[in-house]
């Protein structure tokens, strides 16, 4: 299989659509609102990790573009919980690309603790044979979740998927702390988007910068 060739698409496409989330949240700021989404991030699926999960779901290779939903992955960060729905609502409009699944891992968290909220879009990229719709996974979370998601993922790397079961346990713990976390700065929400804005102001009048020793 020609990688190079089958996996170029993917990255075109998440070149793209970074530059595009990033935009909204460049228009929030310019329009002087708080923007829903804090940074995004995106990434083409190791080569690896894809013949991985062909493996484990017994998906041919002629059907790896069809039945892989994240060869091409887009991470949205919000600073609060209700950020997310705002962010969904506005991805829901978009006429550039269409939403073929929807999975609400916060409402229905995972049993590992994992919160998240995921959407599968199929998106054209325009190429020297003509276009290519192509299946992209983005996920939306808060920081704190993103936090724990990073941590888990490296421990099912390193342990293969066989996380041990004290460790399992701890995860679960510190899911449940991170969600307490996201409730905590909802309460405080206006007070933090007030400081922020105070900060920004005095940055960039060049007085946030910190003292010198």
């Amino acid at each position: 299989m020609d990688w190079e060739t089958l996996l170029a698409p993917y990255k075109q496409a998440v070149d793209e659509l970074k530059v595009k989330f990033r935009g909204i949240r460049e228009q929030f700021q310019k329009t002087t609102k708080q923007s829903p989404i804090e940074f995004v991030t995106g990434r083409v699926k190791p080569i690896n990790s894809i013949l991985n999960k062909a493996w484990q779901k017994n998906i041919p290779f002629e059907k790896i573009e069809e039945e892989i939903q994240d060869i091409a992955g887009l991470r949205i960060m919000c600073q609060f919980t209700d950020d997310i729905k705002k962010v969904t609502d506005m991805l829901r409009n978009r006429k550039d690309f269409e939403i073929v699944e929807e999975r609400d891992y916060i409402t229905n968290k995972k049993p590992s603790g994992y919160r998240s909220y995921h959407l599968v879009i199929r998106y054209p990229v325009q190429t020297l044979e003509g276009e290519k719709p192509l299946l992209a996974e983005v996920q939306i979370r808060t920081l704190a979740m993103n936090f724990w998601a990073t941590i888990e993922h490296s421990l099912n790397y390193k342990y293969q998927g066989q996380i041990p079961k004290d460790i399992q346990l701890r995860l679960q713990r510190a899911a449940e702390a991170a969600s307490r976390l996201d409730e905590e700065m909802a309460e405080i929400r206006g007070e933090v988007q007030e400081a922020q804005i105070v900060f920004s102001e005095r940055t960039d009048d060049g007085k946030g910068s910190s003292p010198t020793t």
